[in-house]
């Protein structure tokens, strides 16, 4: 069912009030926008299931708001992260609570980070029609194929959800992915702050002056994308931010000496107000200027150390059929053989019990590994 106006929507929402869960996806485009263009909206359950079209006209969205944010049901969702990015810029809220397919599948011995095909083929024996996947979904009218093929990904998304929250209970393990869906819901993950864009980009051997340049002109940068809803290389590439924060322009002619910035930017209202943030920035006292980021000592020494809590960490991980990832990264594994007291999701709950405790005592030289019984075995050294 596509739904395109006010009065088909509530009576879908209304029949759906009350359920337990409901499977949901969308369909979006930013590849020529700043923030993304939701243009459609999957919604699942039971026997009900529905696509609706946010660019409908006159289309009230207000029952699909309360049905998202009713904190009775369940939404579920697969890699949940850009659609909940997208309802966070519609509905101003992040819809709650949630349930990642992909974030449960790693706790379930289904991979680090699971397609959505995979796990529908590998766990319903179903090979999904992907042809409609590169498709503008912004184009009306949407095809009958387009249609079936969005609807179809909630109605699976369903039988997904009911055999992965099944399978987390006979293993023990909702608790394990309870602390990873409650971090979705924190809305500062899905809102940028201007004046952080600039730890995106990366600068050699930048002084801290440099840094204040660069936050000045990445801050503009990305208040101006928002405002033209632009993607921010449309408004100035990063290598153009770079170079102008490290050469310090003075005037429209040695602005326009940027490689990679467009001559008709530098010389037009976009080079004007670059200019004046470079003056704005260089004005400030340096009691202002960004701190220099943390460098983490080199691995001199350490890398024998890693390698071992890897094997330790794969070991671990192979015994209890759940993803690498979801217990250590390889930015943890590092902080545990550099850091005295190491600040890792590992150290704490289950991961801990299942991997952290153990590299602990392995780091400490009271654990070790050898072969034995065709595999590799954890032994305990000295008493």
């Amino acid at each position: 069912m596509l739904i395109t106006d006010s009065a088909a929507l509530v009576t879908f929402c209304d029949a759906l009030r009350g359920a337990p869960y409901i499977a949901v996806d969308t369909e979006f485009l930013r590849e020529r926008t700043y923030y993304a263009h939701l243009c459609l909206v999957q919604i699942a359950y039971g026997e009900h299931a529905a696509a609706i079209d946010p660019l409908a006209p006159g289309l009230d969205l207000g029952p699909l708001r309360d049905l998202l944010l009713d904190p009775a049901t369940v939404k579920v969702f697969h890699a949940a992260g850009q659609d909940l990015e997208i309802f966070v810029q519609k509905l101003g809220a992040v819809p709650s609570p949630v349930f990642d397919t992909q974030i449960a599948a790693a706790a379930c011995d289904h991979g680090d980070q699971a397609g959505y095909a995979t796990l529908v083929h590998n766990l319903l024996g179903v090979t999904l029609d992907k042809a409609s996947q590169a498709t503008d979904w912004s184009i009306r009218p949407l095809t009958e194929r387009q249609v079936v093929y969005a609807i179809g990904d909630v109605t699976h998304l369903c039988h997904l959800y009911e055999r992965l929250s099944a399978d987390l209970i006979s293993r023990g393990r909702t608790g394990w992915v309870a602390e990873d869906m409650a971090a979705l819901l924190d809305e500062d993950r899905y809102r940028v702050d201007p004046r952080e864009a600039y730890r995106r980009l990366r600068v050699r051997g930048a002084k801290r002056q440099t840094l204040a340049v660069l936050r000045e002109l990445a801050a503009w940068r990305e208040e101006t994308a928002m405002a033209r809803d632009l993607p921010r290389p449309w408004v100035a590439p990063d290598d153009a931010l770079i170079e102008i924060a490290q050469h310090l322009p003075e005037d429209v002619e040695e602005l326009a000496r940027v490689r990679t910035l467009k001559g008709p930017t530098a010389r037009g209202q976009d080079g004007k107000a670059m200019l004046a943030v470079i003056r704005r920035a260089l004005a400030l006292p340096e009691s202002e200027w960004p701190a220099m980021p943390e460098r983490r000592p080199p691995l001199v020494g350490h890398e024998s150390l890693v390698a071992l809590l890897q094997a330790l960490l794969r070991l671990r991980c192979e015994a209890h059929g759940v993803a690498t990832r979801m217990v250590a990264s390889r930015e943890d594994l590092d902080q545990l053989a550099t850091a005295e007291v190491p600040d890792i999701p590992a150290m704490t709950g289950w991961r801990r019990e299942l991997f952290g405790a153990d590299a602990l005592e392995l780091r400490a030289g009271r654990l070790a590994m050898t072969g034995g019984d065709g595999g590799v075995v954890v032994v305990r050294v000295g008493g």
